[in-house]
């Protein structure tokens, strides 16, 4: 601690300021320097206080993730449950649809980043952030992000392919522990529970990737391949109709192209590989689809059948096409409900092309998902009383409680692993 020397006692008079002794004038500058001194401290002090308060109200909630002491002798109840990395994606009105799919797919182990494209108004992106602040499992898990500086992503175009790696980007910057990334559209829905999900995963090695994928051409040649489009989404603010040009592209030599479908479920090492690897060639690609029709079907197909990554590939990619499941009706005729049960019973994980508040959802919500409207879905880490909400309070969050989901699920995975299947449909070149 700094002592200034001490100054004679201070009696109040006119003539004070003109009688100061020499030596008194001298202690000035003293007491002005450690006034400095005591004054930045405080501030400094001040400025601790205030980061140590917020990084207080950062920290995930302990009872959720509560701190495991490593035991030699204790031996696991079971593999610890991965984590997926959910980036979903909608356009102008697609919040509340984005938000139902986020409380379907929800749980705290998993990490969700949300984007709204620039069709969206900032105002829609703002109150869909104002709503998940004020959701308070998301801040206790600490793991939903809204992205603020969007950008379009047309389907038909390759703005989608650098939406979803701008996404993909940005969840490995936000955490380090998840183990695969998917991406979905505001027209998907999970077909089981995230604990169903999760358990199932947790028996797997972490380096499969599943996509649908087919070196074979066919049409997609004349109609996809060759033709040259100008994806307006990629430099223009406002939306625009993506263009065709009048001349074709030649198909590459130096690499085999698949084809697949937008749905995929990939691992971090080949996300990785994609965004920060030395290997060029996921660039290299990048550019030649950059003016290719609907080339986020080829982008991530293409990579893993050219790489090292071509032995991890399994040829499914666990998502069902409702084509014939939308239905403008509000109660399901017998007919929608065969094509329900046969849905289900495929075992896939996830479907897709459904529309707004399509009645075959709220189906999925009561007799899959078990959810109630704006809850998220009940799991292993909800310990509340059944007859509130039993989300309400949480505890460990590696906890999985698998239902008759994953049963379905395991069937589904067997029977893509089992036999000569797995490696006779590994980017075949036909």
């Amino acid at each position: 601690m700094y002592h200034h020397p001490k100054s004679p006692p201070f009696t109040p008079s006119t003539t004070a300021a003109t009688t100061l002794s020499k030596d008194n004038s001298k202690c000035t500058p003293y007491i002005i320097l450690a006034s400095f001194f005591f004054s930045l401290l405080f501030i400094l002090s001040l400025l601790s206080t205030s980061a140590s308060q917020s990084l207080l109200t950062i920290r995930r909630d302990p009872s959720l993730f509560p701190n495991r002491p490593v035991s030699l002798t204790k031996i696991p109840y079971g593999p610890t449950p991965p984590s997926i990395a959910y980036l979903i994606s909608g356009s102008a009105g697609d919040s509340a649809r984005i938000l139902r799919l986020l409380l379907a797919t929800y749980h705290p182990r998993n990490h969700y980043l949300l984007h709204l494209d620039l069709s969206a108004p900032q105002t829609e992106r703002d109150r869909l952030a104002v709503t998940i602040h004020s959701v308070p499992i998301f801040r206790a898990a600490q793991n939903v992000d809204v992205i603020g500086k969007a950008n379009y992503a047309y389907q038909r175009g390759s703005s989608t392919v650098t939406s979803a790696l701008h996404g993909a980007s940005i969840l490995l910057r936000l955490s380090s522990k998840w183990d695969w990334f998917i991406s979905l559209s505001a027209g998907d829905y999970p077909l089981v529970t995230q604990d169903d999900l999760l358990h199932i995963l947790s028996y797997l090695p972490k380096n499969l990737n599943f996509v649908n994928h087919s070196s074979y051409i066919g049409w997609k040649e004349s109609k996809r391949l060759k033709p040259i489009i100008v994806d307006t989404g990629h430099y223009l603010l406002e939306k625009d109709e993506i263009f065709y040009v009048t001349q074709k592209r030649v198909l590459p030599n130096s690499f085999r192209l698949f084809s697949g479908s937008a749905f995929a479920m990939l691992t971090r090492s080949f996300i990785e590989f994609c965004i920060l690897g030395t290997d060029n060639f996921p660039r290299t690609l990048l550019m030649y689809l950059a003016n290719m029709p609907y080339s986020f079907t080829n982008y991530f197909p293409t990579i893993l059948c050219n790489s090292k990554f071509k032995s991890t590939v399994i040829n499914h990619n666990l998502q069902y096409v409702a084509f014939n499941m939308s239905s403008s009706k509000k109660k399901l005729s017998s007919r929608d409900l065969a094509e329900f049960n046969a849905m289900i019973q495929t075992g896939d994980a996830f479907a897709t092309q459904f529309k707004f508040d399509d009645p075959v959802l709220d189906h999925i919500d009561r007799k899959i998902l078990k959810r109630k409207p704006g809850r998220v879905v009940q799991g292993g880490w909800c310990l509340g009383i059944p007859a509130n909400d039993t989300c309400s309070v949480w505890g460990d969050a590696d906890i999985l409680r698998p239902g008759k989901g994953a049963k379905r699920l395991e069937r589904r995975i067997v029977k893509l692993l089992s036999g000569d299947r797995f490696r006779s449909q590994q980017c075949l070149d036909r």
